[in-house]
């Protein structure tokens, strides 16, 4: 057995969890996870449309704390954990609904944390976590609710990163600008149009996969606590 063998029988011996596993992103992560060779446990509503004998998936409401609960008491070792579900709700200064802001507080802040605070103790040392923020947290017209939410999951991973830190479990973000996802075209946000970045398109779902699955390897091991940013320009 070569070096290169031992390698990939390693890798394939890992496990991550990724949400949001059903379209988008997180289905780009999934994607990009099973060519590397991990075994892959999906969580989203849907079931995605993957077949893989690595790819296991579970049915969960992540807006349901006993929902998500119910679904973590199960799934057994993690070797990673990669929370990409995310929900866009826009509105300007004088429609605002307070009820939308509820729903992305739960998906972006109090999913993470569930999910960080449920399995982190149980990981291995040296496992990775990643978190899929937006651009947006810096502030952005119309979608103030959206933008504290995903700041939010920035002093969280920072925070847990510190935590996690003497146990070589690192904790990172990894935050798009305008990606050509489902999410973009959701009509619930027509009136508030995307940006197309300085590059000229849309960043591509793969392109975030990618940064993603770096920050799980081992070359990575000393990136923790980091934001980073895949805009495309549109920060410049």
């Amino acid at each position: 057995m070569t070096s290169d063998d031992i390698g990939n029988r390693v890798t394939q011996e890992k496990r991550a969890l990724v949400t949001g596993a059903s379209s988008g992103i997180g289905a780009a992560i999934v994607e990009k996870l099973l060519a590397d060779g991990w075994n892959v446990l999906g969580f989203s509503r849907s079931k995605p449309d993957v077949v893989n004998a690595r790819f296991e998936h579970v049915s969960v409401d992540l807006s349901s704390e006993v929902d998500l609960d119910a679904a973590l008491a199960e799934i057994g070792r993690v070797d990673a954990i990669v929370h990409a579900a995310g929900k866009l709700r826009v509105g300007e200064i004088g429609n605002i609904d307070l009820a939308d802001g509820r729903d992305m507080w739960r998906l972006h802040v109090e999913t993470s944390i569930q999910l960080i605070n449920t399995i982190a103790p149980r990981m291995a040392d040296g496992s990775r976590i990643v978190l899929v923020g937006s651009r947006t947290a810096r502030g952005s017209a119309a979608r103030s609710q959206y933008a504290a939410s995903k700041a939010a999951m920035v002093g969280l991973a920072r925070s847990f990163a510190i935590e996690l830190a003497p146990r070589g479990i690192t904790v990172n973000v990894v935050s798009p600008g305008a990606t050509d996802t489902p999410m973009l075209r959701d009509p619930a946000r027509v009136s508030v149009k995307p940006k197309v970045p300085p590059i000229g398109r849309l960043v591509k779902p793969g392109e975030i996969a990618g940064l993603a699955a770096y920050l799980l390897s081992e070359p990575a091991a000393s990136i923790t606590g980091q934001e980073i940013v895949v805009c495309g320009g549109a920060s410049l």
